[in-house]
């Protein structure tokens, strides 16, 4: 019966993901492939053909319009540093993070254009149904899931286009999506996807990775590994943001453009 029960859930997981619409954020959009038959994740992406040396990356802009209208200053500036701190761990463990912006090869920058909310009482719903099922992958009442639509490039030093991504993707009902009491909670977790894609097309063929030390270059957005997060989602069955989050800063100013 649980399986009878489970199967739209499961036939949803199953469907495609949509095929992301560029915003107009980017400098270019020429050379963009789309990846067919995602079953989560809709992207398209221009993958880097030359190496660099280092990166300098640029604050993340989250752009107005109708995607974005309800965020409230805080929440925009949550987001933003989120993206931030990713999209340093995963190109640093590509390239150096060059000392200032002119003295990189390469500027990263990266928009988020689209940020659905997480239902809170189907969040609780579902984080108390996980006592009474336990496992890894998590069953959530559907209508309580989020998404997050963002887009990123890396440039040279003339400002030329070398890679880039517009990416999509909404929170499953039935996977390993958290839920959270925060209506930010899913479009957060879905941050470290992106920037995950962002920084593979920004990869040449070949390229190494690079191990990170003591001395981390990131060290000012907190830890790579966060456990108290994981210990608060072992407890309650929940995305906490501000134990599974980037680290904050005392003032933080949001960035906005506006959607062109």
């Amino acid at each position: 019966m649980k399986a009878v029960a489970a199967l739209p859930l499961l036939l949803m997981l199953g469907a495609c993901a949509a095929t992301p619409k560029p915003s107009g954020q980017l400098s270019t959009y020429d050379g963009l492939a789309t990846r067919e038959g995602a079953v989560r994740t809709g992207l398209a992406q221009r993958k880097a053909e030359v190496r660099v040396a280092s990166v300098a990356i640029e604050p993340t802009v989250v752009v107005a319009g109708p995607k974005t209208a309800w965020l409230t200053d805080a929440e925009r500036a949550l987001l933003a540093r989120e993206a931030d701190a990713q999209l340093c761990f995963e190109f640093t463990e590509r390239y150096a993070l060059a000392a200032s912006p002119a003295e990189a090869d390469a500027r990263v920058r990266a928009v988020i254009t689209r940020v659905e909310p997480t239902g809170r009482v189907a969040s609780a719903l579902s984080a108390a149904s996980g006592f009474f099922i336990p496992g890894p992958i998590g069953l959530r009442v559907p209508g309580a899931t989020g998404g997050l639509g963002a887009e990123a490039e890396m440039l040279d030093r003339q400002g030329r286009q070398l890679a880039s991504v517009v990416w999509t993707r909404d929170a499953q009902p039935l996977g390993t999506d958290n839920p959270s009491l925060s209506r930010l909670g899913d479009a957060l977790q879905l941050i470290e996807p992106f920037a995950d894609a962002a920084a593979a097309a920004a990869t040449p063929e070949g390229l190494k990775s690079r191990k990170i030390g003591d001395d981390d270059p990131c060290a000012a957005y907190g830890p790579r590994l966060r456990p108290e997060g994981f210990l608060a989602k072992m407890a309650t069955g929940l995305y906490v943001p501000n134990l599974s989050g980037a680290k904050g800063v005392e003032t933080t100013t949001p960035k906005t453009a506006e959607a062109r």
